[in-house]
């Protein structure tokens, strides 16, 4: 599954991560010669309040954070940097980094960037009766939060954000077809899905149903984890390349590859 296909044409790589992220990582391959065009699927906005943090907080003995989005908006709301008490760990390096940036430099994260590296640490290992505060957006996995339940904490969620989906229009599809998209670089089983019901809309025609065909067997697909290449086979999606991880860097060199 990680071996990159062969290519015989230029690459034109969509990134479909959120606006701030898409930008950099467009200006990012440019340096290196790859054309890449920014497409976020969905925009982040606030979606809790101080008192709900506050309250959450206070008797907490553990604070976990499951992105960089998760630190950030949840700052907005209560000065995390008040929060140097308390054993805060984060499910990956730029989310560590992001608290670190807080004044949080106690946080930590493991060397597997995602909830089973998370959940091998030492100091999730004897949880029981501890208060674990877990902050995320709307929805996503419970690995985390059942695994932590099993082995006796009382945990919670602060939900600081969610995500807002955009609009597109029924053949945005064949836009990006019309533009030569031939890669697409997913970072989300939550952005895949939408990609993959975004290429299946208004199939009534042959030409749309050409399209779909398009993206399920010739396009690229580069994904951020195991559980989304399952996913996207099962969806269909034939040239599906494992990247691993989801950094900038990540991304960079196996677009180099292929």
């Amino acid at each position: 599954m990680n071996t990159p296909p062969c290519r015989q044409q230029t690459l034109n790589v969509l990134i479909t991560r959120p606006e701030h992220k898409s930008q950099a990582l467009v200006e990012l391959l440019a340096t290196q010669n790859i054309h890449a065009i920014g497409q976020p699927l969905f925009d982040y906005q606030a979606y809790t309040d101080q008192q709900t943090i506050e309250a959450a907080v206070e008797h907490a003995d553990i604070l976990i954070f499951v992105s960089v989005p998760a630190v950030a908006f949840a700052n907005k709301q209560y000065s995390l940097a008040q929060q140097n008490d308390k054993t805060i760990l984060a499910v990956g390096n730029a989310t560590k980094n992001a608290l670190h940036n807080l004044g949080l430099s106690h946080a930590s994260s493991p060397t597997l960037e995602n909830s089973e590296g998370l959940l091998a640490l030492e100091t999730l290992a004897d949880v029981k009766g501890k208060n674990i505060v877990i902050f995320r957006g709307d929805g996503g996995r419970e690995l985390i939060a059942d695994t932590l339940k099993a082995r006796g904490a009382n945990l919670s969620y602060i939900e600081s954000y969610q995500r807002v989906w955009r609009t597109f229009a029924k053949n945005i599809a064949q836009q990006w077809q019309q533009q030569q998209i031939n890669c697409i670089v997913v970072t989300s089983n939550a952005i895949l899905n939408k990609l993959v019901a975004l290429i299946n809309v208004n199939k009534t025609s042959g030409e749309s149903q050409q399209n779909e065909q398009y993206w399920l067997t010739d396009c690229i697909w580069l994904v951020a984890s195991e559980r989304i290449a399952d996913n996207a086979k099962k969806l269909g999606l034939t040239k599906v390349i494992n990247m691993q991880g989801a950094s900038d860097t990540l991304i960079c060199q196996q677009l180099r590859q292929l």
